[in-house]
């Protein structure tokens, strides 16, 4: 891949347009959208199901595209619960039920439901009361739908939950309600991507497309056009995601470069998938999974056109050598992001997918063969076969999830830290071409050191996080020189470790108990767990209200509980009961000092009471 690349008007144009979104776009709902009508009163409105029904315990979910409610039209989509029958995909339906917006708890480094459905331009849930059918799917779309359904029963109705699941998956992207700790383990083998319908199962149907039609001598022209109708119902079938959509695009400029024997452009296809996608659905831009759809597959591009294997290697060397790069350069592009997320590192992906990559292709086409067996009456011709083949690929996920660096826990990056990898990145995938790192490499290296410099000067102030679930409360501070002060730990501890390593931190230096109770210390048990936690302050039992302790340069003083009246008047309980009294925490740190609730709840500023917001995180930066 030439250099020239990078200057082309339609990658200059896309990373224009992703700063501009990052920087200025949040995802609303429109004027029209559906979640304006939400209201205590039953609504009906009319829609059509546009995505593949989720089974979940209870219920089947889905989206619809919502068309009116109650006669008048709307716009926008409906998260869909249907207690009953899973309706069919592409079906116009009319729905009765209440309408509601999205559970949200925006909690520090912890999944917010609302927050994910946005980006996905969703602001409105409905549980169904009552479903009518107003059209069927046109023919071809029930006949993909039907197909895709009865191939998820097979392997449901042959495996156990793991294995169809694993085969799902694999072949078309739905791995169902799957175990908790077997997902955990793909995760820690690096494995996880595999479970995805994403542009290596879009491939691998072109291989076989291709190859097939060599078999029986079909023309060029006749085996693009196969390849391409083949590739077109696979992406369909398994969902026609962002992964899907953008290796379809590129599969497009592949065979079409096949078929004029020229250059098949796949850099410019999946730079002219991403500005589609991103122009139709620009809230797909804050989405993890697009984020790592593409920049996985921009890494395998550049990175296998840059260090090409020699020719005079054999066939299955060159092979593992391929895959050996393309996960090596998957694994780099993806760190910061798959950190940002889970908060965890695998270093057993890289060798992990050198084998479970191969598996997985022979997998699907393995599955899908079961299918047809099954289809045919047969299915004990192969039944053992892919069942051995589905045990054997679950049993390397798992010893390769117990390797001791598949699972290292780790802080989030900070945006400096992320921009000066991502320009040491580059530097390391264009070490060949001399000439053009000589061009940039001074760019790239200033960026790698100004950076973190300007994050750690300018955009890293001693900060406070205010955290509330459901009234349960935390205070998380950032002091002056790095250290992390948890105050009033009565959320769960596990979420609360999530909450301080978004902060950017392993390790907690204090835990200020608020109240000396067993559910305290309890969290605080939980939140060891997952970080390091330094001292722990026990009101009451190790110290009392009027004494000061000091360390790295902050001072904490034990004050009698502050606490806020009916009135937001704040108010001292001075004396103690011999019960569950609350004490409250005054924090110097240089020229900063703020006093917190005894609760948790808000903090004392200069005679100011910053409080905190319902199931949500307030970030305060000092100075205020």
């Amino acid at each position: 891949m030439h250099c020239s690349y990078y200057k082309r008007p339609l990658l200059l144009l896309l990373v224009l347009y992703i700063g501009l979104l990052v920087c200025w776009y949040k995802p609303g709902p429109s004027a029209s959208d559906i979640s304006h009508f939400i209201s205590p009163e039953p609504v009906c409105l009319q829609g059509k199901v546009v995505g593949f029904p989720a089974a979940k315990k209870k219920t089947h979910n889905v989206l619809v595209q919502v068309q009116q409610v109650n006669g008048q039209k709307v716009s926008g989509y409906l998260y869909a619960r249907f207690p009953s029958a899973a309706p069919a995909w592409h079906e116009t339906l009319l729905l009765c039920g209440k309408l509601k917006k999205p559970y949200s708890v925006a909690l520090l480094g912890n999944f917010d439901w609302a927050a994910y459905l946005a980006t996905k331009n969703v602001f409105t849930e409905m549980t169904v009361q009552s479903v009518q059918t107003l059209a069927p799917p046109a023919w071809p779309l029930r006949l993909i739908y039907t197909l895709r359904q009865d191939i998820l029963a097979t392997f449901e109705r042959h495996f156990d939950r793991d294995l169809s699941a694993i085969a799902g998956g694999i072949l078309l992207g739905e791995r169902g309600e799957i175990d908790p700790q077997l997902y955990s383990n793909f995760q820690d083998s690096g494995a996880i991507h595999l479970l995805v319908a994403s542009g290596g199962n879009v491939g691998f149907v072109t291989l076989v497309v291709f190859a097939c039609c060599s078999l029986f001598g079909l023309s060029r022209k006749k085996t693009a056009l196969a390849a391409l109708a083949e590739a077109g119902v696979y992406t369909v079938l398994a969902g026609a995601d962002a992964p899907l959509t953008r290796a379809y695009f590129m599969t497009v400029c592949a065979v079409a470069g096949y078929f004029l024997r020229r250059n098949s452009g796949v850099f410019q296809g999946l730079v002219l998938s991403c500005l589609v996608i991103l122009l139709v659905h620009p809230a797909a831009v804050f989405e993890t999974g697009f984020q790592m759809s593409f920049l996985a597959t921009l890494a395998i591009v550049v990175c296998l056109n840059l260090y090409e294997i020699p020719y005079t290697w054999p066939r299955w060397v060159r092979f593992f050598a391929q895959i050996f790069l393309a996960t090596l350069s998957t694994q780099l592009v993806l760190l910061p992001v798959f950190t940002n997320v889970f908060y965890k590192v695998s270093f057993a992906g890289l060798l992990a997918n050198m084998v479970l990559v191969p598996l997985a292709s022979l997998l699907m086409g393995l599955s899908f063969l079961f299918y047809i067996f099954c289809v045919l009456h047969l299915a004990f011709v192969l039944q053992w076969v892919t069942g051995a083949a589905l045990l054997a690929f679950k049993w390397l996920v798992e010893f390769f999830a117990a390797w001791p660096l598949a699972n290292v826990p780790a802080a989030a990056w900070s945006p400096g830290w992320v921009a000066a990898y991502y320009a040491g990145v580059f530097g390391l995938f264009h070490l060949r071409q001399k000439q053009f790192l000589r061009r940039v490499g001074p760019v790239l290296l200033a960026g790698m050191l100004l950076a973190p410099a300007l994050q750690y000067f300018f955009f890293s102030p001693p900060t406070v996080w205010l955290l509330n679930e459901w009234n349960k409360n935390a205070i998380l501070y950032r002091t002056a020189h790095g250290k992390r002060i948890l105050v009033a730990p009565a959320l769960d501890g596990e979420k609360l470790a999530r909450a301080v390593l978004k902060s950017g931190a392993r390790r907690v230096d204090w835990v200020l108990l608020s109240e000396d109770t067993p559910k305290q210390r309890q969290q605080v048990q939980a939140l060891q767990q997952r970080v390091e936690v330094g001292q722990v302050v026990r009101p009451f039992a190790q110290v009392w209200p009027g004494e000061e302790m000091q360390a790295d340069g902050v001072s904490v003083k034990v004050l009698w509980g502050q606490l806020l009246n009916r009135q937001n008047k704040v108010w001292t309980n001075a004396g103690f009961s011999g019960g569950r009294d609350s004490v409250s925490y005054e924090i110097t740190d240089g020229n900063i000092t703020f006093v917190t609730a005894a609760n948790g709840r808000f903090v004392l500023y200069l005679g100011q009471v910053l409080d905190n917001q319902r199931n949500a995180t307030r970030r305060l930066s000092f100075p205020l």
